[in-house]
């Protein structure tokens, strides 16, 4: 499985964490940047991960920004995207369960390296569960036809 992961400066350093997590669980990683501590704008690289996925360049993305919710939202001007930002197992594992999420979103400053290590575990190891929950999928998509 593919991953495509990216960051802005306030990222730089949990992305680093995760993407080699992903490496040793055995998922293939592109790293898209960014890859230093130098200040850069999140919305290119929530932009880039969104589009890899959306693409077909990768099954899923991961975004990690201060908070996730920059570039969370960069994200998911992306259509086809499908961006959540998550803090824990719990909500990561939700997010693909009944949002079909394709992008996974961490705050740096908000999540502890373990517990996004944690969250990207539950997020790769979920599938989504249908049934009720396409409806609202379906419904999300419509909104995107209105942009």
């Amino acid at each position: 499985m593919r991953i495509a992961i990216g960051s802005d400066h306030a990222g730089f350093g949990l992305k680093q964490e995760l993407a080699d997590h992903l490496r040793q669980e055995g998922y293939d990683v592109d790293d898209l940047g960014t890859h230093s501590e130098d200040s850069v704008d999140y919305p290119e690289y929530g932009a880039l991960v969104a589009h890899a996925v959306v693409d077909g360049e990768a099954d899923y993305g991961v975004c990690v920004c201060g908070t996730g919710i920059g570039i969370g939202i960069a994200a998911n001007k992306v259509r086809g995207a499908r961006a959540a930002v998550v803090h824990d197992a719990t909500s990561a594992r939700m997010a693909r369960q009944h949002n079909d999420a394709n992008v996974v979103c961490v705050g740096a400053r908000l999540t502890g390296p373990q517990a996004a290590a944690d969250a990207l575990d539950a997020f790769l190891g979920a599938t989504f569960e249908g049934g009720r929950h396409q409806r609202r999928i379906d419904r999300i998509t419509a909104l995107e036809g209105e942009q």
